[in-house]
């Protein structure tokens, strides 16, 4: 099955980026990790735990991204 995915809208391909991502999801598909990504995973939880800052939330990130434009 080919689908032409450069001829479709952005919101298209990113709807079916999701779906295909859900479906992976659905099926408790067991994805490794690579040593790197493991490490880099534990380094985030000890900083984390270290520091106990959770960081911001979606709007206030976003309202930071966007203000520096």
């Amino acid at each position: 099955m080919t689908i032409d995915l450069w001829g479709r809208p952005n919101s298209e391909r990113i709807l079916l980026a999701e779906a295909l991502w859900d479906s992976v999801v659905a099926e408790n598909a067991d994805i490794p990790l690579s040593e790197s990504q493991k490490d880099e995973l534990d380094h985030r939880l000890s900083a984390l735990e270290i520091d106990q800052d959770e960081g911001g939330s979606w709007s206030e990130v976003k309202a930071r991204v966007l203000s520096k434009s």
